[in-house]
């Protein structure tokens, strides 16, 4: 079967843009931009958003919105921070206690929206927010340091190929989920549910519990990278969780805009980050300011989502013709 060339276009647009990037910061920085410490860094540095923008995409497939997700991993980095550095408990305890944190958000997320009904968007902006005043209690609004060396050094202390072990991380998440979404009766359902949740319930998958699943999952994996965040910067402070949630939604729409055009994909995903991240780090090596990330990261997000709904708009119009 032939594959026409604006099919491939679609598909690996962002691929060779991400190619042409990389290609245009090389010949303006070449001593800078296209060394081996520039990309173990652009590699390494995004463990966080990365894990962070694969769990959000369990949601946007079953067609619900989590902004809690950034609040979830404040109070994930947070609690490792209080428990194992000013409580002394054991740093595994701590992980534990913070993933399970992020279970009873994703319960609570999904209580309020099956149960009694109210849109999730509304209820996670509602949740995320009474978070943020959570982690600043827990904290009295300090910075907290002294994370173990042990959760550090399994984050960022340790290398393979040169590259920070808490890539891996991203990597290994990413496999899993194509794995489920592909592969799997309930990456299957989540599709099923996402597409139409009317016809779901006729076809006998159980709307509710899919969805309730898929928020429970993405607040555990937002905790996980709030782990990695602790890990990371060896501590936690109230504020800095905020940041990530306009990049983690904006790397999963651009996503969905690649590799399988019209469906959130972790592949997709990855290429995303990693894509806004090169050429942040290009336009940040050649001397424009700060502010190029917020910019950057807001036009990235709005185009997106234009982009992934193309897809949508022309099989309506398709089918209006036929």
């Amino acid at each position: 079967m032939t594959v026409s060339p604006s099919r491939l276009l679609e598909r690996y647009g962002l691929l060779a843009v991400w190619a042409i990037v990389i290609a245009v910061f090389g010949i303006l920085r070449p001593d800078t931009f296209m060394t081996s410490a520039n990309f173990s860094t652009i590699l390494g540095s995004q463990a966080v958003l990365v894990v962070l923008a694969l769990g959000v995409t369990i949601t946007l497939t079953t067609g619900d919105y989590d902004l809690s997700i950034a609040g979830v991993l404040s109070l994930s980095a947070m609690l490792i921070a209080v428990l194992n550095a000013q409580h002394g408990w054991p740093i595994w305890a701590a992980i534990l206690a913070a993933l399970a944190a992020g279970a009873v958000v994703g319960l609570i997320n999904g209580m309020f929206v099956l149960v009694f009904g109210v849109d999730a968007f509304i209820v996670t902006l509602g949740t995320g927010t009474v978070l943020s005043g959570v982690v600043l209690w827990i904290s009295d609004s300090q910075t907290i340091s002294g994370v173990s060396n042990g959760l550090v050094d399994y984050v960022v202390g340790k290398t393979l190929l040169g590259v920070p072990i808490a890539f891996y991380y991203g990597l290994i998440l990413c496999l899993v989920l194509w794995y489920v979404f592909e592969y799997t009766a309930v990456g299957r359902r989540l599709l099923f549910v996402g597409r139409g949740r009317k016809v779901s319930r006729l076809s006998g998958i159980n709307v509710t519990r899919v969805r309730w699943g898929a928020l429970v999952t993405t607040a555990v994996i937002s905790a996980a990278a709030g782990v990695l965040y602790a890990g990371t910067t060896g501590g936690a402070d109230s504020t800095s969780g905020a940041s990530f949630l306009l990049p983690a939604f904006a790397a999963a729409f651009l996503g969905s805009t690649t590799l399988i055009p019209g469906r959130f994909n972790p592949w997709g995903t990855i290429v995303a980050v990693y894509f806004l991240v090169t050429g942040i780090t290009g336009l940040t090596i050649i001397g424009l300011a700060s502010w190029v990330q917020s910019l950057f990261y807001g036009g990235a997000l709005v185009l997106a989502v234009a982009l992934s709904n193309a897809p949508r708009r022309k099989q309506l119009r398709d089918t209006e013709v036929g």
